[in-house]
């Protein structure tokens, strides 16, 4: 796998949105992130031109309006962050990341039933 950009947490915010909406103008995404931050219209745009400098975005423009699409995958990303915490926190040994979720009871009966459900179907 290629090394993926580093994405800040607010940068994450933008690709989110860019991920869900994509091919979407600055205008969509400074509308959407209004709602959902507390952030300046300026700062999204910030945001979005360093996702361009990262090589996390490309955009095409369509008259007066850019449009952006992502050149990072959702999925791709997500297990590269996965990985990393893994590795970082618990050495990517998944048992003992599990076994302190369970220890410190951060996982409901939901949770768990959904784990069991996962690992008996790898076992089949």
């Amino acid at each position: 796998m290629s090394a993926l950009p580093q994405i800040s947490e607010a940068e994450f915010e933008v690709m989110k949105v860019i991920w869900k909406f994509a091919p979407i103008s600055t205008n969509e995404i400074t509308d959407r992130l209004l709602k959902t931050t507390s952030w300046s219209a300026k700062t999204i745009q910030t945001l979005i031109k360093r996702l361009v400098t990262k090589g996390a975005l490309t955009y095409e423009k369509q008259g007066r309006v850019f449009v952006y699409t992502p050149l990072v995958e959702e999925n791709e990303y997500i297990n590269q962050q996965s990985n990393s915490f893994l590795n970082r926190f618990y050495d990517g040994n998944i048992s003992a990341m599990l076994s302190s979720y369970l220890e410190n009871n951060q996982l409901s009966e939901t949770e768990l039933r959904n784990l069991r459900s996962i690992l008996s179907k790898d076992s089949d």
